[in-house]
């Protein structure tokens, strides 16, 4: 490394240790680039992929409340991925060059995404369980070192804590009402809890890049103190509504003043990873599908932006 790109390192991670943000014009090494890009994008696409467990039950909520708060955290969720890709932008990287990426299988999104919502219960049960760990994740990435990251995280925060609570209100009413209610809620959990766990990622001792994203403040937690945090604040939840979680190993550490949880299977969600969950094929289809389907409007946009700018030149 040469003498001037070191004393730009230097003054960077000085930058870093101050509590600084960094911003799109402000010089940084190329790897916490690729690292915010990488990242970024994987919550964009997250975010656009994690419209399609929920959007195929707006036509069959069981009223019209329930189909308008739906209809509205769908689009939502669309919203936060416009939020990301523009904040990924700001690194350099084209907006299309993400969806291909997305598209051919380069990039990845969250692995909670590849399960079915067998019922309206599964609804419930991803509001509370996973837009919960979501807020957990997203709440420290609100404060990461780079600025259009950052903001974009506090702005989708807010908005989470609503499709939480929304889902939480569901599982609660679900858990009073009838027997066949409270067993189709116990279905969802026991399905959507394990991998509500996954979605902080594999164990510190597995992760590759937790060591670099928190020396530069990209991540200011680690998975597993993430994961650790979301269980503490899910079990008395899961107990007010008086809810089993599926973990016959979880039981309260007085001494850590952590809930105890047992083995993940980490097979699994290397599985569901690499392509070979059970909603995989499907939900990259429909994404393909979409994206196809929508050439139309792009090619449109493009002719008439180019025309306006046609008409002011001349």
């Amino acid at each position: 490394m040469a003498v001037d790109e070191k004393a730009k390192l230097a003054a960077f991670e000085e930058r870093i240790a101050n509590g600084e943000k960094i911003e799109p014009k402000d010089w940084m090494p190329e790897r916490y680039r690729k690292q915010l890009i990488r990242m970024i994008s994987q919550h964009a696409h997250s975010e656009l992929v994690g419209m399609l467990p929920e959007g195929n039950w707006i036509t069959r909520a069981p009223s019209l409340r329930r189909k308008l708060t739906l209809l509205a955290k769908v689009q939502d969720e669309a919203g936060h991925g416009l939020y990301l890709y523009c904040a990924a932008e700001t690194l350099g990287i084209d907006r299309d060059e993400m969806t291909e990426q997305l598209l051919s299988g380069k990039a990845k999104y969250s692995s909670i995404f590849n399960y079915p919502t067998l019922t309206w219960a599964d609804i419930g049960t991803i509001g509370w369980l996973v837009d919960g760990a979501a807020i957990v994740n997203q709440t420290m990435l609100a404060k990461c070192s780079y600025g259009p990251y950052a903001r974009a995280n506090l702005r989708i925060c807010k908005e989470e804590n609503f499709h939480k609570r929304q889902g939480y209100e569901i599982i609660s009413i679900m858990a009073n009402g009838t027997d066949a209610q409270r067993r189709m809620v116990q279905d969802a959990v026991d399905r959507w809890w394990w991998p509500s766990l996954m979605m902080f990622g594999p164990p510190d001792t597995n992760s590759p890049n937790t060591e670099e994203l928190m020396r530069w403040k990209v991540k200011l937690k680690s998975n597993d103190d993430l994961r650790q945090r979301f269980v503490n604040l899910t079990v008395p939840q899961a107990r007010a509504v008086n809810v089993t979680l599926p973990d016959p190993d979880l039981k309260y550490n007085e001494e850590t003043r952590n809930w105890e949880f047992g083995e993940i299977d980490w097979d699994e969600f290397y599985a569901v990873i690499k392509g070979h969950g059970p909603m995989n094929r499907e939900r990259l289809e429909a994404r393909r599908s979409a994206e196809e389907r929508g050439q139309w409007v792009r090619e449109a946009a493009r002719a008439y932006a180019a025309k306006k700018q046609a008409k002011e030149v001349a």
